[in-house]
């Protein structure tokens, strides 16, 4: 969340405080690493980021940590040989991430075959994601046979990962409906509240069969960030749905 409204400059002293408040609340997982975060804490910060890593790891010791992925890319912004590429996801996962969530921005599957293979290989959670994007070409029976690729290339799980926050409820619920139609595996989806739509989108993909969704605590929510824990965690809740939450647990940090 830090990421979407702070363009990711919270410092690992920063975060301290909240770790083990977070750790109780029931999360399915933690996203605390990849994408921005490892440029952001070299470039502005003056952080190590495999320290973060370490550190935060040392703090939650129950809930899995998950980092974000670009596929070939790694962190950066270019492709990097096969070696670098198994020898970063081998020490991402040594130093403490369960789950990889692994991406590219065009869908490009030839552009995971190697990291797919090193996650599987170093014994993470392979998570395949769907970029997000309309046009004529990107279809509900596109996105469908997308994952159905996936799913042969050896996904643990599947997410769908709206970055623009233009996915609408219908289109979610009907997108969610094809992917669990062919596959069993859990499927997590993203979005953004950019739109002002996340909150419906979130309800039609629950009903329709969506197994995880993204969310951040309500001080970092809305605007370009996810939608709030809290406010989705009791909505759905009262709405029948086992979200897994703590809320007994979660404590005020001062």
């Amino acid at each position: 969340a830090h990421q979407s409204l702070f363009a990711t400059r919270m410092s690992t002293e920063q975060m301290l405080p909240i770790l083990e408040t977070l750790d109780e609340a029931g999360y399915h997982s933690l996203e605390v690493w990849g994408g921005a975060t490892f440029d952001a804490s070299l470039r502005y910060l003056n952080e190590d980021p495999w320290e973060r890593l370490r550190t935060i790891r040392k703090h939650v010791k129950n809930t899995k940590l998950q980092m974000l992925l670009r596929g070939q890319n790694l962190l950066g912004y270019k492709h990097y040989p096969d070696d670098v590429v198994e020898a970063f996801i081998q020490k991402a996962i040594e130093n403490g991430i369960d789950i990889v969530r692994v991406f590219d921005a065009l869908n490009d599957l030839r552009n995971l075959e190697t990291s797919v293979k090193a996650i599987k290989k170093f014994g993470g959670h392979c998570q395949m994601c769907i970029c997000y994007t309309i046009s004529d070409i990107h279809t509900v029976d596109y996105y469908v046979n997308l994952t159905a690729e996936m799913v042969k290339m050896g996904a643990d799980s599947i997410a769908i990962k709206d970055m623009a926050g233009i996915l609408t409820p219908s289109v979610a619920y009907k997108l969610v409906k094809g992917i669990k139609g062919i596959t069993d595996l859990p499927l997590q989806v993203h979005t953004h509240a950019t739109s002002g739509i996340a909150e419906m989108t979130y309800l039609k993909a629950v009903e329709a069969g969506a197994d995880i969704i993204d969310t951040t605590v309500s001080t970092f929510s809305g605007g370009t960030s996810q939608p709030a824990t809290e406010s989705l965690g009791i909505a759905l809740e009262e709405l029948g749905y086992h979200t897994g939450l703590h809320f007994d647990k979660i404590k005020i940090v001062a």
